[in-house]
């Protein structure tokens, strides 16, 4: 039986692909039709031609869309989602402001993850619904650009996505990977850095399952014609301190300030790095982190942060001045137990009690309350006191907050012995090795 993370044997002719998506978009195919090929792959799968031939017609289901106008080599960041995942914001001007072209279309978040659009748009007056020609403009202007994914991209996965979603069809890797891949490609990109998230928070939850989604994601990428890396990391906690929209955009134009809280600011200069390496920015890891050093030193990367926000309609105060992102107003504390060390915080557990506060969603047609979140004190590792703060709730009232408090007590373990150390980068992988660089 498929499975999130097994592989699949090969299945459908790929030249069958094509007119099997054309057939769903011209209505010459219904969608219980499409409905039973889904189910086949589920159970039988695609090979990695197969793969990229679903890809393929996917994305040339809608517009592809033309950055030639746009000078250097276009690389674009995808993480495959987790608990305070707030990367993208800081990432896409930092690297822009470094040389390298940043076109991202981003997603809403459904369930436990965040989503990058719904953090944006806690900005005042910040669009993410900007038509292509826009999106193409500002792209050549600033260096980059954070959408949704319009009617212009991809529609197919639209269509296939939904009824992945009620054929329970979803955690398949071939239809993961079409499905990550087709969006991305038809924004007109040279290369492509990968985040797959491994832990509790995210949607891989062994190192197995992630990788086995990563060389697959790497090896469709690559045989459509682009460079792609992928890294895999630790999502057993939140990432950063920040959990809610307002809190995680604030967090992250810390790091563009030179703070931030260290895993994110290493999550983010790891991408970064491999985004400027593959841009033709640098030569090298060393090479490449001191450029991204000296774009926050600088204000380099502020700049440009400010740029794209007033250019997509928001305000660009917020970069400097977190202040205007505003959050709720009632602050609810979780105290430690007990004397000894976080051996817990789990990221799945909070991320649910932030959707559960309004922070996400548990259908695609909610709305989500920008102000509202956690703030996690403390992570694995870290020693406590008896009453000492492990997180922050920001809430709209103390009775809203009170059911919330319970369950982000519980995703929290203090114990005697400090937890063995977890390091962020798990693996990376490429197209020359599948196992290129390990944690220790």
């Amino acid at each position: 039986m498929g499975r999130a993370g097994k592989p699949c044997a090969p299945s459908s002719k790929s030249s069958e692909i094509s007119r099997l998506v054309d057939g769903l978009m011209t209505g010459e195919l219904a969608d219980y039709q499409m409905a039973a090929w889904l189910m086949a792959v589920f159970f039988r799968g695609l090979d990695d031609a197969e793969t990229t031939a679903l890809t393929d017609a996917m994305l040339r289901s809608g517009r592809v869309l033309n950055l030639s106008g746009v000078a250097g080599i276009k690389i674009d960041k995808h993480s495959t989602g987790g608990v305070g995942d707030k990367v993208s914001i800081a990432l896409a001007p930092l690297v822009a402001a470094c040389g390298v072209p940043v076109p991202m279309v981003s997603g809403r978040g459904l369930g436990h993850t965040g989503g990058t659009l719904d953090k944006l748009e806690a900005i005042p007056g910040f669009r993410t619904d900007l038509s292509a020609d826009e999106f193409v403009r500002i792209v050549r202007e600033v260096g980059c650009c954070m959408i949704g994914q319009t009617s212009e991209i991809a529609p197919a996965d639209k269509r296939i996505y939904a009824l992945r979603d009620v054929t329970a069809t979803v955690e398949c890797v071939p239809l993961i990977v079409a499905s990550i891949l087709s969006k991305k490609l038809a924004e007109g990109i040279d290369g492509l850095v990968l985040d797959v998230k491994v832990g509790r928070g995210a949607f891989m939850k062994d190192a197995s399952a992630a990788r086995v989604l990563a060389q697959a994601l790497v090896r469709v990428g690559t045989r459509a014609g682009k460079r792609v890396v992928a890294l895999l990391t630790d999502m057993d906690a939140p990432l950063g301190a920040a959990v809610g929209n307002a809190l995680e955009t604030r967090e992250a134009f810390e790091v563009l300030a030179g703070g931030g809280p260290a895993d994110l600011v290493e999550c983010t200069m790891q991408l970064g790095a491999e985004m400027l390496v593959m841009g033709g920015k640098a030569t090298g890891e060393k090479e490449a982190r001191d450029g991204l050093a000296e774009a926050i030193a600088s204000g380099t990367a502020i700049r440009t942060a400010e740029r794209m926000i007033e250019e997509q309609g928001g305000d660009p105060r917020v970069v400097t001045d977190g202040s205007r992102l505003a959050v709720a107003p009632e602050e609810i504390v979780i105290e430690a137990p007990s004397d000894g060390f976080v051996l817990q915080a789990d990221a799945l557990a909070i991320g649910l009690a932030a959707v559960a506060m309004g922070a996400g969603r548990t259908r695609v047609d909610q709305a989500v309350d920008h102000g509202v979140g956690i703030i996690v004190m403390k992570k694995p590792g870290a020693r406590v006191t008896r009453g000492e703060p492990l997180a922050r709730l920001r809430a709209r009232s103390a009775q809203q907050a009170g059911p919330i408090a319970a369950r982000v007590r519980s995703a929290f373990v203090v114990g005697d012995v400090p937890p063995p150390s977890r390091p962020l980068l798990l693996q990376r992988v490429d197209t020359n090795s599948t196992l290129e660089r390990t944690s220790g």
